[in-house]
């Protein structure tokens, strides 16, 4: 799925809650462990720090 979204509408993703909500839409959309952060900073800028920690907590 292509998503073009201009820098300067693009969301920040900094609490947990929103990234983990963001990461599992991105899954039930069928995207794979490997896709999701270059899917999910296409259109948000992530706190990398703490996508890291969830990913590795799952």
């Amino acid at each position: 799925m292509e998503r073009f979204v201009e820098d300067y509408q693009r969301r920040r993703l900094t609490e947990r809650v929103d990234i983990i909500t963001a990461i599992n839409i991105l899954k039930s959309q069928g995207y794979g462990h490997d896709e999701l952060i270059s899917e999910i900073t296409k259109v948000f800028y992530v706190d990398l720090d703490a996508y890291n920690e969830i990913v590795m907590a799952a």
